[in-house]
């Protein structure tokens, strides 16, 4: 489990109950009972990473990877309106008072901005409020997160919840991790996973330890020198994604991912209730499941015609999920439109 947290660099979280449906995907008899364990134990955590999103990833990677980042979230910062209001303005004191009480009793952004507001009359505890969620590197502690039932969004400091980092991992390693998962991709590819720019210097650096390709379209692309290369022929079986994948983030091209067709985009809910679906490895339909009664309906809307065998999986793999989302219910596929 924390192996392939560790291997995917972590999975992407603001969807509380997200990584279980992700981990469900990609690991056979997944046990959410586990990663639950992982999490109360303190090895798996949920932190602002990439791309200034939750992610969960290891405690090892929450320690490593938070350095490398954070001038993603201080660029992302300061074009809020939060950081406009502030600009010019020297609030590093109440900043770290702020991590100290965060420190000392996990509190949600609403909480610490009241909180500092009646330490500080005048202060734009608002904005302050929110550039601490920026600036200082926090964890969401359980049962935030948990399959058995989730709970506030609290932070904490890092180093209160994991202790102080050995070490921040390089720019390098986090090239070679992304390719590892993501790959073959191009830097492009790499700064939109991240978020970090600049990222050529370090693909040049890294040189004869990348294997380079080209797309038939003239595109750059790179890879470990041991990643799969599968046969195009190789079927795809069929999987039903949850909201915000990586699969579907990871890349600036997610024409490799995204079927043309009319995507119609589901609003956000609490985890593990909609989502997208991939068929022969391309997103070709949306998901959502609901109960009625004693059954769990899940209502599946393809954007792209589907044959009936693709049909025919779907529908299987659909009943799968739901054997997984609610067992012990009646379960009913519904493929809308075919």
């Amino acid at each position: 489990m924390a192996s392939t947290l560790e291997h995917l660099v972590g999975l992407q979280a603001q969807v509380p109950r997200v990584p279980h449906l992700a981990l469900w995907d990609r690991l056979s008899d997944y046990d959410p009972a586990e990663l639950d364990r992982l999490m109360t134990s303190r090895a798996v955590v949920r932190t602002q990473l990439m791309r200034t999103t939750i992610h969960t990833v290891t405690a090892a990677d929450a320690l490593g990877l938070r350095p490398l980042l954070q001038p993603v979230l201080d660029r992302t910062f300061s074009g809020t309106a939060w950081g406009q209001r502030l600009r010019g303005q020297d609030v590093a004191a109440v900043v770290a008072e702020a991590a100290e009480l965060l420190a000392a009793r996990p509190m949600g952004r609403a909480q610490l901005q009241r909180e500092l507001a009646e330490r500080h009359p005048g202060l734009d505890a608002e904005a302050v409020a929110f550039g601490v969620s920026y600036w200082v590197p926090w964890v969401q502690p359980p049962p935030r997160g948990l399959w058995i039932g989730s709970g506030a969004a609290l932070m904490t400091t890092v180093d209160a919840w994991l202790g102080p980092a050995a070490a921040p991992a390089s720019l390098d390693d986090l090239v070679l991790r992304y390719l590892g998962a993501f790959g073959p991709a191009s830097v492009r590819d790499i700064q939109a996973w991240c978020g970090l720019t600049r990222l050529r210097e370090v693909v040049d650096r890294l040189g004869t330890r990348l294997r380079p390709f080209r797309t038939t379209e003239g595109c750059e692309l790179f890879d470990v020198p041991d990643g799969p290369l599968p046969d195009p022929d190789t079927p795809a079986p069929v999987r039903f994604l949850a909201e915000y994948d990586n699969v579907v983030l990871s890349h600036a091209d997610r024409s490799r991912v995204v079927a043309e067709g009319d995507h119609v985009p589901l609003p956000g809910g609490v985890g593990g209730w909609t989502g997208t679906v991939l068929v022969d490895g391309l997103l070709r339909a949306t998901w959502a499941a609901r109960r009625d009664g004693n059954c769990m309906v899940l209502t599946v809307r393809p954007s792209t015609d589907l044959s009936p065998d693709e049909n025919h999986h779907v529908v299987e793999e659909g009943a799968r999920l739901l054997g997984f989302l609610a067992p012990g219910r009646d379960h009913d596929v519904r493929v809308v439109g075919t």
